[in-house]
């Protein structure tokens, strides 16, 4: 029998993918929502393409404790995809999840580098160490879990080539972070949503990390030109900005901006997504627990934008 899923800030940017690919698969698939999420104008469309999936919507919210161990009690997995303004809460899911008493397996909203392997300066060092609290927390209470680390989302970086304030892929010059040599991986938002629930019932994802770091998707800041440059048939202006200027715009620039610098500082610059071994022992590799799923690679990815 696939788990019945409970979402947690699944109408959110990554949410959304993994609550379909949930609904696709067959498993039972349930939303958390807030009755002011209902009347939202931006979030209906979401919502009603939910219900055409057939994913159940449950009346409820993060700060309502009843609501929330009602909603845990009639599923087997929750997943969490709350927005970085809520990390801190999931310490309320912990708590449901403790009440509740049935959950086999709780993911709490990571899905971007691993929080406890980074070399990231504020103000992504103070999201990540959020992310790190929660993780100690459900290990605490002895919840069992599953850490999904995706890396970047291909959605939120390759269609400008991660160029600040872009709307298109560069034509002319790029600005490049650090040396440009450091590997980063790009997922496919589908594609993470596909991988993270066939993790759900995997015995082998169990209290493990798993890591969306599939080869054909891990390229450097200059491979991703080059490839760009290919495609293009044309060379691009590339402009090194060196770590010191980098670190000194992260300081002066406001929030969002900010946050999004210091995490491509994090991976651009320090190479956190690629800089250690996955070990047996804390992670597993997606595209090799499960080779069958056929994912969008790098190199297709920016055919669209020829």
């Amino acid at each position: 029998m696939a788990s019945k899923i409970l979402f947690i800030g699944g109408t959110g940017y990554i949410g959304k993918f993994i609550v379909e690919a949930s609904a696709k698969a067959g498993h039972p698939t349930y939303a958390l929502i807030r009755k002011s999420s209902i009347s939202n104008p931006a979030k209906s469309p979401i919502i009603e393409k939910f219900k055409s999936l057939g994913v159940n919507i449950v009346s409820g919210d993060l700060y309502d404790h009843a609501s929330l161990v009602n909603a845990i009690k009639q599923v087997d997995v929750v997943i969490s995809t709350v927005g970085y303004l809520q990390l801190a809460d999931q310490d309320k899911i912990i708590s449901a999840i403790k009440e509740a008493g049935n959950i086999k397996r709780f993911f709490p909203s990571e899905f971007g580098n691993d929080v406890d392997r980074v070399h990231a300066v504020d103000p992504a060092k103070s999201t990540f160490a959020i992310k790190v609290n929660i993780r100690r927390a459900i290990e605490a209470a002895g919840v069992p879990y599953t850490y999904v680390s995706s890396n970047f989302f291909a959605g939120y970086f390759l269609p400008t080539l991660s160029q600040p304030g872009a709307t298109s892929p560069p034509r002319d010059k790029v600005i490049i972070l650090g040396d440009g040599n450091p590997k980063a991986v790009f997922s496919k938002e589908e594609d993470i949503g596909t991988y993270t629930i066939k993790a759900v019932d995997d015995p082998r994802t169990l209290n493990k990390i798993l890591y969306i770091r599939a080869p054909a998707n891990i390229y450097s800041f200059n491979d991703l030109v080059s490839l760009w440059e290919k495609k293009i048939g044309k060379t691009l202006e590339r402009i090194y900005v060196p770590e010191e200027q980098v670190l000194k715009q992260i300081q002066e620039a406001t929030p969002p901006v900010n946050v999004i610098l210091a995490i491509s500082h994090s991976v651009f610059v320090k190479g956190d997504h690629t800089n250690f071994e996955i070990e047996p022992s804390f992670g597993v590799e997606a595209s090799e627990l499960y080779p069958d799923v056929k994912y969008t690679t790098v190199d297709e990815y920016p055919n669209q934008f020829v």
